[in-house]
């Protein structure tokens, strides 16, 4: 089992910044591919960005890119995604996933998912 828990969500102004925490517990395998997903009212959860840690790789939304980084802290055991310039359109609920695979950093599903965080809530204004 791996336990996520997303934190560091809020309330920010359009071209404010965010940065989101991801804590994973238990087992360690599985962390090798990890990514941020976002879920708004009444649409579909989308991928917004991922970490493929054994290549070193990441890949981005088209709509983010530029915008938000993910990183990794393996001492931390913590996923972030540093959200900056935000804008309305990124108001969601933000989820942290583990154990992708494959690991399509470049557009990643969330079927290829196995375990999920709560969700920490983005609103930007």
């Amino acid at each position: 089992q791996v336990q996520l828990v997303e934190s560091g969500g809020g309330s920010v102004q359009a071209g404010g910044f965010l940065r989101l925490s991801c804590a994973a517990s238990g087992r360690t395998y599985g962390r090798n591919c990890m990514a941020w997903f976002r879920q708004a009212p009444g649409k579909e959860r989308e991928g917004v960005a991922a970490i493929y840690t054994g290549g070193g790789t990441t890949g981005y939304a088209d709509n983010v890119k530029g915008r938000f980084t993910i990183s990794k802290d393996k001492a931390k055991n913590t996923l972030y995604l540093q959200m900056n310039s935000l804008k309305a359109g990124d108001s969601a609920m933000y989820y942290c996933a583990a154990d992708g695979w494959p690991c399509t950093v470049v557009a990643p599903r969330q079927a290829e998912f196995g375990y999920w965080g709560q969700g920490t809530q983005v609103t930007v204004s």
